[in-house]
């Protein structure tokens, strides 16, 4: 999506505890807290995402000040808070979090960042406002307030100034009432002596433990009583793993692969949970949960990475094998042994079954005001199959249909939560919340992925007779370049085509004829590179939407080859050179397109098919078991590692 925006404003056991000791004192040092906000899932539940607390009892004011511009304009008005840009640009931030929800036309994001008094404005070009207007807007309605801390003026002042310049009137500045200079910035930091002590003093006594169960451990190996050996998730780590019994290659290289699936289901889950918890008690309650998940992420793509190398390498020597697919094995460990010491403080924070009325009152504000989008996103699919090919649709064809089905499912969840709470049964009343909010959330997912595709093809649409015009002038008569975009021409003229698959063809061709160093040469390489770039972005992100709403069908290659499409697109974000730019670009998309045909064909083959013949009812429990959101017993996932994620189970 092309959008306008302004910016403004990481051996024996006496070693072992030494490392221990060590580590503990660099953890009494005083350290800063570091934390970013990357471009984020916008409230489901509503137009305002404040992670940070900065609107505080002002939220109704500028819920009425959005509401206003609705109804007159039909301009919808989104504003989030957060406390920084994560090193990013204002305008970057604010494209990417537009781009990732998919807004349209008739939508406008507002994002603010308020440790750093930032602020940007991300609107379509094809909104109805013109740059001075949005400019305008920002001098005289939005700035004003930023820099005296008027969180909730800046909203008020952006919705009433876009009112204003629709009617033909003035912008005018808001009343300013300055608010929190940091909201959401407060608290202890490691070096304060209250936090330090009790932890200095916890993970003394956690290393006697370690140290006690050590010894105790190598007595009973000694005395031949060591247990056999067991998945990922139990296996333990390092010298202790190796004191096994050699699993045979096969079932080890079986072993790595389920343990990589279940581990991204767990990550998976725990993050869509997280974004639960943070919309409940705020970005700043959820924050060590954050951080578990984020070092989850990290072990997980380092065990992708490595069975990546080793698909790569089929043929390696096989104790190389043997190492490699031990140490993917340890990431995975890793990862869920971090989410498992968390998840009893997560339930603490949640309080799933005491604050049961509060959360179902949201999921069900959620629900409603997800049914609408639904119907949009199919609305803009049908619109376009008057001139887009059934292929151009294909990928995200059924998505409108499979999200009304997690609706479905989450709307008898949540109903039979309100009864479970009508009878004081809070256990069923947990169980039914969290499986509702897992397919509020893949609803979700599936929803934005098609109003994003949609975006993407009229986008493409436009830009095509342009990028066509200019490569045909510019194409010697007769040429390879010119027979090609003939066929261009040709495709663009028979009626139902794909715009996305054109337009490429077109690009690249254009590429070719600027493959002579010339004037301007290096600006139309990294123009060209840069659209690459978002292209790819969307392929990346389709391939990652259809994983996570399939991943209870999707198996261990799938995964494997989006890790390293999102790792490909990652250096190429970070790549100031073009060549290296279009390189891990041409990558990222190939490895994309892979993970997607890899996962429609483990859905393709799924023991229990999802079939949209089947009755409503049946059919939502099959998109929720195809979903992953609900486990064997029918009990719904929820955060922590494989040991702890299916704890509802417990009562």
């Amino acid at each position: 999506m092309t959008r306008l925006s302004r910016r403004y404003g990481k051996g024996a056991p006496g070693w072992a505890l030494a490392g221990a000791l060590l580590a503990l004192c660099a953890l009494l040092l005083p350290a800063p807290v570091t934390r970013a906000d990357t471009p984020l899932d916008l409230d489901a539940g509503g137009r305002i995402t404040d992670t940070v607390g900065a609107l505080g009892r002002r939220r109704a004011q500028v819920t009425t000040a959005l509401e206003r511009l609705r109804t007159t304009h039909r301009v919808q008005l989104y504003v989030t808070y957060v406390r920084d840009f994560s090193g990013r640009s204002a305008r970057a931030w604010a494209d990417a979090t537009a781009d990732r929800n998919g807004l349209g036309e008739h939508e406008v994001l507002l994002a603010v960042a308020t440790h750093g008094q930032q602020y940007a404005v991300s609107a379509d070009k094809r909104s109805g406002f013109r740059a001075d207007q949005l400019k305008a807007v920002a001098d005289t309605a939005i700035a004003p307030a930023v820099a005296q801390h008027d969180w909730a003026g800046a909203a008020i002042g952006a919705a009433d100034g876009y009112r204003a310049v629709l009617q033909g009137e003035p912008v005018r500045p808001p009343a300013i009432s300055p608010g929190s200079k940091d909201p959401g910035g407060e608290g202890l930091v490691p070096g304060h002596r209250r936090v330090w002590l009790p932890v200095a003093m916890g993970a003394g006594l956690c290393l006697l433990g370690l140290y006690l169960c050590a010894r105790r451990t190598s007595r009973r190996r000694r005395a031949g009583h060591g247990r056999p050996y067991a998945p990922a998730t139990a296996t333990p780590p390092g010298l202790a793993r190796l004191a096994q019994p050699l699993t045979p290659l096969p079932e080890l290289d079986a072993e790595a692969a389920r343990a990589l699936v279940e581990t991204d289901d767990a990550v998976r889950t725990s993050a869509e949970e997280l974004h639960f918890a943070a919309a409940q008690l705020g970005e700043a309650a959820a924050r060590p949960f954050a951080e578990a998940v984020a070092y989850a992420k990290g072990e997980l793509a380092d065990a992708f990475r490595l069975r990546q190398a080793l698909d790569d390498a089929p043929y390696e020597d096989e104790e190389i094998r043997r190492r490699t697919l031990d140490e993917i094995c340890s990431h995975c460990t890793s990862a869920n042994r971090r989410l498992d010491a968390e998840s009893e403080s997560f339930d603490r924070l949640r309080g799933l079954r005491d604050n049961a009325a509060g959360i179902l009152a949201r999921a069900e504000a959620a629900a409603g005001s997800l049914a609408p989008r639904v119907a949009t996103a199919e609305a803009a699919l049908a619109a376009l199959a008057g001139h887009c090919s059934a292929t151009a649709l294909a990928a995200v064809a059924r998505h409108p249909g499979e999200a009304r089905d997690r609706l479905a499912f989450a709307t008898t969840a949540l109903a039979e939560a309100r009864r479970a709470l009508a009878a004081d049964d809070s256990d069923a009343a947990a169980i039914s919340l969290r499986a509702g909010e897992a397919a509020l959330s893949q609803a979700r997912v599936l929803t934005l992925a098609a109003l994003r595709r949609a975006h993407e093809l009229t986008g493409a649409t436009a830009r095509l007779p342009a990028a066509l015009a200019e490569a045909e002038a510019r194409a010697p008569r007769g040429s390879p370049q010119a027979r090609a975009l003939a066929c261009a021409r040709r495709e663009v003229e028979s009626g139902r085509y794909d715009p996305r698959a054109v337009l490429r063809h077109v690009e690249e061709t254009a590429a070719a004829l600027d493959a002579a160093p010339g004037p301007g040469h290096e600006e139309r390489m990294r123009a060209r590179a840069e659209r690459a770039l978002r292209r790819v972005r969307g392929e990346v992100a389709a391939a990652r939407d259809f994983v996570t709403t399939h991943r209870g069908a999707v198996g261990c290659r799938a995964r494997t080859r989006l890790a390293e499409a999102e790792r490909h697109l990652a250096l190429a974000r970070g790549a100031r050179d073009p060549r290296t730019m279009r390189s891990e670009t041409g990558h990222a998309d190939s490895l994309a397109r892979q993970a997607r045909a890899l996962a429609e064909h483990d859905v393709g083959t799924y023991g229990t098919r999802y079939d949209p013949g089947t009755p409503p009812p049946a059919r939502a429990l099959g998109g929720a078991l195809l979903g992953g959101i609900i486990l064997a017993g029918l009990l719904p996932a929820t955060f922590g590692g494989g040991a702890t994620r299916g704890r509802l189970a417990a009562g």
